[in-house]
Formats: structure tokens, C-alpha cells, sequence
């Protein structure tokens, strides 16, 4: 589908998830780790809004700012992870059968929506897993919702004319300003009914967020500043960062 052009390498993806992972496991192997606080970051926004710009630059700029190593999550990236049991495994370990967050999550969901349900039901597992580990960005999948239970999480969503959406999917896609309307309706309609049917949730409600942006007004690289500024200075507030530097 031509749509798939607007999404990065997977393949590069794929390695930064594996160095997360093992980051993880070497921190965890430090007898006298101090916890600090690691934020959960999600985006959601408009088909046509430029998500992917912004979370990878984001992603950039907070290693820059934490001196961690940050992973950059969504469907893409999940599909892969299930095929690959290696990396499924390191990321549900941290994950218990009884995870009162997942249970939470899992008991929005709509009694109508049968066919796919075990399937995001796995999807659930693997976001929240990574959710509560932190240091992570995710892209859609209904993440403000799916991670709004969580500790230091915080929801960020793009939106833009019909006009700015077109013009973006021209550009990167190379088709017709009708194809390109089409396309976005289409994709559009089916995000909204999985939000409505799937989560029992709008995602165009503003207060399922810290922040929402004009994506048509503020460039990717302006987003992505704001949002650092914003999520630094929350960690920097945060009790137990305090406590671990008075």
C-alpha cells in the first residue's frame, strides 16, 4: 500500500528496541541501582500529520537530555517484535499475568469487538510492558489511552486542516490531491472506529492530552523542541528525581 512509505525503517527501529532492551538488562544487573524517573511519551494525531518526524527527532533530543537510550514504538515495530520471540520475551518478562495496568486497560475495551480481540489483546501486553519500563515513545495505537494508568506518561496529539494533510501525503507519497483526500478519509475513518469501537474512546477529545499542536502552524523540529522542554522539566519536578539529587 503506498501508505507504507510513510514509515521509517523498520529494520532500524527494530535495532534501537534491541539495544533498549539491553540497556535494560544491564541496568537491572546493577546491584545498587537508584530508580529515577522514566517518562512514557505518547503521540496521536491526525492521518496526514507528520508523527514520525516528530517522535524521531523527540527521541534524539531526550537520549541528548537523559543520557538514556529511548526507543521510538508502533504498530510497524510490534508486528515485527511478534514474530521475532527473542525480543517478544525480553520485553513481556517485565510484564505479570495479573498486571493490574493491563487489566485496567483491557476492561475499556468494547464486549462488541470480537474479531481481532487476542491480537490486541497481545498488542496491550507488549505497550504496556514497554509503557511501565519507560523511556519510550509510541506512535498511535491508542496509546494515550492504553497508557494513561501509568506513572510519568504524558499524551501529545497533531492535528491539521484537510488542506496542510493533503498537501503533507502529496509530498510524501508522489500521487494526486483527490487520491490523497481519499486516502486520508479512508485511513482517517478507520482510526476513529477503532478509538469509538475498540477503546470506547474519542481520540479527538483534547482532554486525553498534556498538549495539542497545530501541525499545519509548527514545524516537526518546533514540536519535538517544545515537547523536551516540556517533559524535562516534569522530570526535573519529579519527587523522586529531587531525592536522588537535592
Amino acid at each position: 500500500m503506498p501508505d507504507n512509505l510513510l514509515i521509517p525503517s523498520v529494520d532500524l527501529r527494530i535495532g534501537s528496541l534491541e539495544e533498549y532492551n539491553r540497556r535494560q538488562k544491564e541496568k537491572a544487573a546493577q546491584q545498587h541501582r537508584k530508580p529515577k524517573p522514566r517518562p512514557c511519551l505518547t503521540f496521536s494525531r491526525d492521518f496526514g500529520c507528520e508523527g514520525y518526524p516528530v517522535a524521531e527527532l523527540l527521541r534524539e533530543l531526550m537520549m541528548q537530555r537523559t543520557g538514556d537510550e529511548w526507543v521510538l514504538i508502533d504498530k510497524a515495530i510490534l508486528e515485527v517484535v511478534a514474530q521475532r520471540h527473542n525480543i517478544s520475551e525480553d520485553i513481556l518478562q517485565h510484564l505479570g499475568e495479573k498486571n493490574h495496568i493491563l487489566d485496567e486497560v483491557l476492561a475499556t475495551f468494547s464486549p462488541r469487538w470480537k474479531s481481532d480481540q487476542e491480537y490486541f489483546r497481545l498488542l496491550c501486553r507488549h505497550v504496556v510492558s514497554l509503557a511501565e519500563q519507560g523511556n519510550v515513545i509510541i506512535v498511535d495505537l491508542g496509546g494515550s489511552i492504553i497508557t494513561r494508568h501509568i506513572d510519568n506518561s504524558y499524551h501529545f496529539r497533531l492535528y491539521g486542516s484537510m488542506e496542510f494533510k493533503i498537501r503533507t501525503i502529496v509530498r510524501r507519497l508522489n500521487i494526486e490531491p483527490e487520491e490523497a483526500e481519499k486516502l486520508i478519509a479512508k485511513k482517517q475513518k478507520q482510526r476513529d472506529n477503532f478509538h469509538r469501537d475498540f477503546l470506547n474512546q474519542d481520540a479527538h477529545d483534547p482532554a486525553l492530552y498534556d498538549m495539542l499542536f497545530n501541525n499545519e502552524r509548527l514545524t516537526p523540529s518546533r514540536i519535538a523542541h517544545t515537547v523536551a522542554d516540556f517533559v524535562t522539566a516534569e522530570i526535573l519536578a519529579n519527587p523522586v528525581y529531587k531525592a536522588l539529587h537535592p
